[in-house]
Parts: C-alpha cells; structure tokens; sequence
C-alpha cells in the first residue's frame, strides 16, 4: 500500500461530526478510516453503474447483433457519442 499524500478537508455540522464519531466508533476504526473506506465505497458503487453492466442470454444476444450492425443503423448512437456528458464542464448561457 502506498503512502497517503494528498488530503481532503470536509466541513461538517455537529449532528454529522457525531454520527460519523458514534459510527466510526462501533465498526471499531478511526473517524478518518471510517469516512474514507465509506466514501470510497459509495464512489466505487456510483462508477460501477458506469461501467459494468450484466445482461441475460437474450438481451446479451439483441446487444451484440446491434453491436455487429453498422454504426448508422443504431438510432441516435451519434447524438449519444458526440453530445455533452455529465462529465463535460458546464457551458455558460442558457441550461438545457
């Protein structure tokens, strides 16, 4: 394991700061070990959704041929690979 170098700082109100210590506490781990391996957690879950998706035999069959097809076929696949993400920085003006 790597040391830890870089440092998040994290305001909380005093119900938060208790809870966190009361929880931190009963699994038997520092506040800071708590937040960190629960943060971490809820991230990991959060990206999974992105990542990783599990399909039956027959949906992973409809996927495939569609994968197999030719790109213009698929209906919208250009507005979806070319538009913004929730990833892109936001655009001054107008939201959409």
């Amino acid at each position: 394991m790597s040391a830890k170098a870089e440092r998040l700082h994290l305001r909380v109100d005093e119900q938060q700061k208790a809870l966190l210590e009361a929880a931190s506490q009963a699994a038997g781990a520092s506040v800071s070990t708590f937040v960190l391996r629960a943060a971490t957690e809820a991230a990991a879950d959060v990206l999974a959704d992105r990542r990783v998706f599990l399909l039956d035999e027959g949906a992973w069959r409809v996927f495939d041929e569609a994968l197999q097809g030719p790109a213009e076929e698929i209906a919208g696949l250009r507005e979806l690979l070319t538009g913004p993400t929730v990833l892109d920085p936001p655009t001054s003006g107008a939201e959409g």
